[in-house]
């Protein structure tokens, strides 16, 4: 594989660093091509880089917390970790960045440090939505919480080259998220975004419903990312109530837990299949470099994922794909 440079922050997550650190040595193991420069507080990075031939340390002296206001967090605290990686990713010191810290703040440092590609109006947040039937990736969920209609084509765009490129699906077939199927039902923005999508995205599909995500019907979704983030957070609520209400069935009783055995192996092949940990983040498609975000509670697992699929993203060049691809009309500038 072809050697890749990321920026790691080490202070990202609830559970940071000893979470981030853990993800990253097995991803380091995983992946023999894969540098990391480690952002964190020297007394978290520099003994770890000390005993990882292929990590150097980044040291910083501040850090975002989750509840600070994001934008002035990043102008304030330029020596905070999440700050300090984009930075590394502009500079060409690393040519991506992975964080599980603050979206908010992610995103304004990747946008306001990294830049975003010539033509892309609106960063969008990507993510991948596992589902028993293969992985379905939806864009936007939560950079944009306001959008304009025709920002919709600009992130069905970039999402369809993420899933081609990363997914390695062929012609993905792409839907607006929407109340029904005919072109039209929703608000006036959904129909206004339809006829848009339907105008300037070949092989677009048409209207897809909620239920119609976690049944893959589709391998895109395309929605503003208000729109996108509640329904994400929501099917990631319900994945977990539901196993959660599984485990205390099966363990209510000597017979259930009997039936537990039974099918334990499906049920975990099953919980491995939904599970947001098997990528790891979302990554910022539009901007200049990669830019991934990680869920804030994640676990080791999850954070040794998202560094591959940032690894990912800069080995399939995607900022330079989407350049190629997108293109900015006159309305939307």
């Amino acid at each position: 594989m072809e050697k890749v440079i990321l920026a790691i922050d080490a202070l990202g997550g609830d559970r940071a660093p000893e979470v981030v650190l853990e993800g990253l040595e097995a991803a380091l193991r995983e992946d023999e091509d894969l540098e990391a420069v480690l952002c964190g507080p020297a007394e978290v990075v520099e003994g770890f880089a000390a005993s990882h031939s292929r990590c150097q340390a980044h040291p910083t002296t501040e850090s975002i917390a989750m509840g600070e206001h994001p934008a002035e967090a990043v102008r304030r605290k330029k020596d905070s970790s999440l700050v300090v990686g984009c930075r590394l990713v502009k500079e060409g010191l690393a040519q991506g960045f992975f964080s599980a810290g603050s979206t908010g703040a992610c995103l304004a440092a990747a946008t306001l440090l990294m830049g975003r590609v010539k033509g892309v109006s609106r960063p969008a947040l990507c993510t991948v939505i596992p589902s028993p039937k293969g992985p379905v990736v939806m864009a936007d969920v939560g950079a944009n919480a306001d959008c304009k209609p025709e920002y919709l084509l600009q992130f069905a765009q970039m999402a369809v080259i993420y899933a081609e490129e990363v997914l390695g699906k062929a012609s993905p077939r792409v839907a607006l998220l929407n109340i029904g199927e005919e072109e039209t039902k929703g608000s006036a923005f959904a129909q206004e975004a339809f006829s848009c999508l339907k105008a300037g995205l070949p092989g677009f599909s048409g209207n897809g419903e909620g239920s119609d995500i976690l049944a893959a019907n589709y391998d895109v979704f395309v929605t503003d990312g208000f729109t996108g983030n509640v329904c994400l957070k929501t099917i990631e609520g319900t994945s977990k109530a539901l196993f959660g209400a599984l485990k205390a069935l099966f363990s209510a009783t000597a017979l259930t837990k009997l039936g537990a055995l039974a099918v334990k192996g499906g049920l975990g092949a099953l919980k491995e299949q939904v599970s947001a940990d098997t990528y790891g983040g979302a990554p910022l498609l539009g901007v200049k470099g990669a830019c991934v975000v990680g869920h804030g509670s994640s676990n080791a697992l999850a954070i040794k994922n998202g560094i591959h699929t940032t690894a990912s993203v800069v080995r399939r060049d995607l900022s330079g794909l989407i350049a190629n691809a997108v293109s900015k009309p006159q309305d939307m500038q």
